[in-house]
């Protein structure tokens, strides 16, 4: 089966949006693999990248979302979740800039949805945190 060369976007946008859920895995070796081929330009790999790992991340926040409706907040348990509550009480939607950081980022995307922050304002900070990640992976690898 011949796949067009386009998967490989595709690849990176399933391992980013992979990464940025509550499953384990990263994204980042396919990003250096693809930077290191010199086939495709950096605003398509980071778009690509940042895309699929915000859009995971969404998902995260909505699974918060959505079990706060079952679960009173006063039983975040976790150690990481209960560090993603403190910072985001501290920053609000802000706080999710940090939502690429390993360990962290995933259950700040949880706990967002958990305390209803506005979507927009964390999506958007979200994105922007995500891609300046993305960006300076390029410096490095590409």
């Amino acid at each position: 089966m011949n796949f067009p060369a386009n998967s490989d976007l595709w690849t990176l946008f399933g391992s980013s949006f992979l990464a940025a859920t509550l499953l384990p895995g990263g994204s980042e070796v396919v990003f250096a693999l693809l930077a290191s081929q010199d086939v495709y330009s950096p605003s398509v790999l980071i778009g690509v990248a940042t895309l699929g790992n915000t859009l995971g991340g969404m998902v995260s926040l909505g699974m918060g979302w959505l079990v706060a409706r079952r679960y009173p907040l006063r039983t975040l348990a976790r150690p990481s979740h209960q560090r993603a509550y403190r910072w985001l009480r501290r920053y609000g939607a802000v706080g999710l800039l940090g939502a690429w950081m390993p360990v962290i980022g995933d259950p700040l995307c949880f706990v967002a949805g958990w305390l209803r922050l506005n979507v927009f304002l964390g999506l958007f900070f979200m994105a922007v945190g995500k891609g300046a990640r993305y960006a300076a992976l390029w410096n490095v690898v590409g």
